[in-house]
Parts: structure tokens; C-alpha cells; sequence
């Protein structure tokens, strides 16, 4: 299970990257093609430094990466971090699935009798 692969450090620092709509607006972005640091803040209405501190906390999330490029940091979506995030995400929506089916097969059992 992919569950197993993360440490519950690791799965905190995972969901509070995505808790936060600026966060998954720049790992949107960087999905999408690579930006600087400065790139990324002339998108947001709020300092370089806070988008800084967003970029690190998506950096400890493994959800991205930054490179440096002369005076530059370049950041990009981290393709392994990702894929591994969607599939601990698709691994609880399955747990959820089995148990609302399950649910349902509960009821019906209750209501056929």
C-alpha cells in the first residue's frame, strides 16, 4: 500500500502543502512549465518572501523542486513526489469507496428484509 510508503511526518507535511489554495495554484503551475521564484510572485498578490516560504513548504513536501539558475531559482513540479501523492490520494478514495458500497450493501440488506 502507498499508505505504507509515507511516514506520518511525511503525510503531514503532504496534506498541509495541499491545505493551502496558493500552494496548489503554484503546483499547478510548475506541473504545467517551470517558473522562478520571482516568476512565481509577481503572480500573487503578497510578498517574494511569502511565496518563498510557500515554495519551501512544497519543496518538504517533495511536491517540488528548485534549481538554481545563475541569480535565479528555478522551481518545477517534482514528477516523482506527484505521482506518488496522486496515488495515496486514489489509495483513500478506493478505502472510501469499499466503505460507502459497503454502507449501501448494509442497507439494502436491512431493507429487503
Amino acid at each position: 500500500m502507498v499508505v505504507d510508503q509515507f511516514s506520518d511526518a511525511e503525510l503531514d507535511r503532504l496534506f498541509q502543502a495541499l491545505a493551502d489554495a496558493t500552494r496548489r495554484d503554484i503546483v499547478h503551475r510548475v506541473t504545467v512549465g517551470e517558473y522562478s521564484v520571482s516568476g512565481l510572485a509577481a503572480l500573487y498578490a503578497m510578498s517574494f518572501a511569502a511565496v518563498q516560504k510557500h515554495v519551501a513548504v512544497l519543496e518538504r513536501a517533495l511536491l517540488v523542486t528548485k534549481e538554481k539558475r545563475g541569480r535565479e531559482q528555478i522551481v518545477r513540479g517534482n514528477h516523482e513526489g506527484l505521482q506518488k501523492a496522486r496515488r495515496l490520494l486514489e489509495e483513500y478514495e478506493e478505502i472510501w469507496r469499499q466503505r460507502a458500497d459497503r454502507i449501501a450493501d448494509i442497507l439494502a440488506e436491512e431493507n429487503s428484509d
